[in-house]
């Protein structure tokens, strides 16, 4: 089944679906391990998980902190696949990677490709590939059944929306405010509109992600997108309370 229908199939259950975000080898992958089971248990329904990466351009400060110090604690990138691959193992949700391209230049687009398929990921986001210059990946996610997924920005305009979901699967990640991740987001009349687009230029279901922290945060993005993103948030919490922390927090976002 492709991840949009997953999402689909997931979203007539629930008024929306949570999509959380976790910095690989931030504190540690035996953090990682305990947040990502508070996730699950607590009803998240994706999981996007970043590779660390020295110059994370997309990202706001504390999710730049987060794969500093990852790096700096000795996180090697088959830490990662094999701390995934045991994820996806694990839990019987869909797991995402999330890094920039150099780390799959590096590694080997079909290596990279055909080793987290094999590891049952479900697709990748990385922000910093456009489809024009990603023919040769877009080609060996098709051939392992990976999800490339695209990002909707509110610069973006009506035909550079549709030209993105014409590549795009799983879903399209739009991007609530100009800007890098973590800052607060206000969801008035010019979202409601930036929304609207999106939705009218794809069939994919929608994720909102940048600025989310809260319940009332959350009932905002119900009723426009399929999926609501919690990252900088749940950092921060572990940073300031500990991973036993995220149930809860969780619990209390629908």
């Amino acid at each position: 089944m492709k991840l949009q229908d997953n999402i689909r199939e997931a979203k007539q259950k629930k008024g929306i679906l949570l999509m959380t975000h976790i910095v690989l080898g931030y504190p540690s992958f035996e953090v990682n391990r305990a947040v990502i089971g508070q996730m699950v248990d607590k009803g998240v329904d994706l999981i996007e998980m970043q590779i660390p990466f020295s110059e994370p351009m997309a990202d706001g400060p504390v999710i730049v902190k987060a794969n500093q110090d990852s790096l700096a604690n000795g996180t090697r990138l088959a830490d990662c696949l094999d701390f995934a691959g045991e994820m996806a193992a694990t839990h019987k949700i869909p797991f995402l990677l999330m890094t920039y391209y150099n780390i799959l230049f590096k590694y080997g687009l079909e290596k990279f490709c055909r080793k987290t398929a094999d590891l049952r990921i479900k697709g990748f986001i990385i922000p910093d590939l456009p489809p024009e210059e990603g023919a040769e990946y877009l080609g060996y996610c098709r051939q392992y059944g990976l999800a490339p997924i695209f990002i909707y920005a509110p610069t973006s305009t009506p035909a550079r929306m549709r030209e993105l979901a014409r590549y795009g699967e799983g879903f399209i990640y739009c991007v609530a405010r100009r800007g890098v991740t973590g800052s607060q987001t206000t969801f008035g009349r010019e979202f409601a509109e930036y929304m609207a687009q999106c939705r009218a230029s794809t069939e994919l279901p929608l994720a909102v992600g940048f600025g989310i922290r809260n319940r009332d945060d959350v009932n905002a993005v119900k009723g426009r997108a399929e999926i609501a993103v919690i990252g900088s948030e749940t950092i921060r919490l572990v940073d300031a309370e500990g991973a036993s922390a995220v149930g809860p927090f969780i619990a209390g976002l629908r």
